[in-house]
């Protein structure tokens, strides 16, 4: 009874949030970049508003933001590791989730519990009904979620929360936080609609997350990336560590059990759980953004990051044979996700489940991982307003790179039929989107045991 009051609960909270949902994410095919930016704004000003109503809850706690093309998940989840090892109270908003809305209010490593999701829920629909009377606009999807998240921090009385961005940064709706601490990841072509098609382009949207006085930490390494990062942290008096590996890091090993990294500076070696050459880059970003914060103890630094686990990123979920799940949608993700997958061993064959959802550069995407697979499935995932990538095209990518390729539209069915093809010394990967790994994640880790476990890797 008390599980199905819960479920109950968190479901309503759920629906409540869904119904905000009115069209696609994105501005409309065509718009001009003016358009676009108009938009943002737009958007941007009308949350501040309605914080500003509700007391900016985003002043009450200290805060990291994390950007970036990739791998900004993985940090912002190292980052909030670290000081919840430090012992203070820390929150962590990463963007999108995989299966529940819970996954993106974490409290101390723990999904928000049901209950107080659906309270916090609650209470911001009597803030918002108050800003409507008194001639407030409603709240579209993107700006409730932050303002949620937000608001459900603040209630929770954290000393740190931890905000992932979620596309670009300048205008995305979480930089109207005054964090203490920026970091930017990587610069790759992605989202490139709304930030531009040049490289560029999109670090300058990645480097509005900088704010003024307040330290920065990246690990761009491309120049003209870089360039664009550096000269706003100039214009904004910010200090910028620039963390490379060879100089400030290397990496000791990596591989199935997790990636070991070593801190050039203090000498010290940490390890992660996380497997993949480019979770080191995550290390020694999140190493140096908790310094900035305060957090110089490195036997807490170590705990915090051999403690963070994080879901659908280089995931193995199951040995014998290896299945490995990957949200990769972009050119960059995709190759860092090819260097990792080829560090975890040899395989007698290894099976590629591959979807992507429309607006990504699949068929780059394709191209890059079909010729690393002795096989392919090609699925289709879905998401609220959102179609996926074409199964048919992505299918002839793969053929084009000599592969024999399936379609199979369900991703559970896909997934079904690749384990069944494959022997104990197979390898499984299931990669393209955040949403496929959802899908997928569920025949390991069913939702309602994650939001009733209050953790994505919950117990049977």
């Amino acid at each position: 009874m008390v599980a199905e009051t819960a479920l109950a609960k968190y479901r309503w909270a759920s629906h409540y949030i869904s119904n905000l949902i009115q069209g696609p994410p994105s501005p409309r095919q065509g718009a001009s970049a003016e358009e676009i930016r108009a938009r943002a704004l737009a958007r941007l000003d009308r949350l501040r508003q309605f914080l500003a109503f509700i007391g900016d809850p985003q002043q009450a706690y200290r805060s990291v933001h994390v950007g970036g093309t990739s791998g900004k998940g993985s940090t912002s989840a190292l980052i909030a590791g670290i000081l919840r090892a430090a012992g203070y109270h820390t929150g962590l908003h990463v963007s999108p989730y995989l299966q529940v809305e819970t996954e993106k209010l974490q409290i101390n490593g723990r999904l928000m519990p049901a209950e107080r999701f659906a309270e916090h829920v609650a209470a911001l629909d009597v803030e918002i009904n108050r800003w409507e009377a008194q001639g407030g606009p409603r709240l579209t999807y993107g700006e409730f979620w932050v303002a949620l998240t937000f608001y459900s921090f603040a209630r929770e009385v954290l000393d740190w929360a931890v905000i992932e961005v979620g596309a670009g940064g300048r205008f995305d709706l979480t930089n109207v936080i005054l964090s203490d601490v920026a970091v930017i990841t990587s610069i790759g072509l992605d989202h490139t609609r709304t930030l531009g098609g040049t490289i560029p382009e999109i670090a300058w949207h990645k480097a509005g997350i900088i704010k003024a006085g307040r330290p920065a930490v990246t690990t761009v390494n491309k120049p003209d990336a870089f360039r664009v990062i550096a000269n706003e942290a100039t214009q904004v008096d910010a200090p910028l560590a620039h963390i490379c590996e060879g100089v400030d890091f290397e990496v000791v090993s990596t591989g199935a059990s997790g990636t070991e990294v070593r801190d050039l500076a203090s000498g010290e070696t940490f390890k992660t759980t996380l497997p993949g050459h480019f979770q080191a880059y995550n290390v020694a970003a999140a190493v140096a953004a908790v310094r900035a914060a305060g957090v110089t103890d490195n036997e807490v630094i170590a705990r915090g990051i051999a403690e963070t686990r994080f879901a659908g990123r280089m995931e193995i979920v199951q040995r014998d044979p290896l299945v490995v799940l990957d949200g990769a949608h972009n050119p960059e993700k995709m190759e860092s996700f090819l260097r990792g997958a080829a560090e975890l061993g040899d395989a007698r064959k290894r099976i590629l489940v591959l979807g992507s959802l429309d607006g990504h550069d699949y068929l780059t995407v394709a191209g890059i991982i079909a010729p690393f697979a002795d096989e392919v499935i090609v699925t289709a995932p879905s998401a609220q307003e959102r179609s996926s990538g074409s199964t048919e095209a992505i299918a002839e990518v793969v053929r084009h790179s000599g592969k024999p390729v399936e379609v199979i539209a369900e991703p559970r069915e896909a997934i079904d039929a690749a384990l069944k093809r494959a022997d104990p010394t197979d390898h499984i990967l299931v990669t393209g989107s955040l949403y496929l790994v959802g899908a997928v994640r569920e025949r390991w880790y069913p939702s309602d045991a994650i939001v009733l476990q209050e953790t994505c890797w919950p117990t049977k």
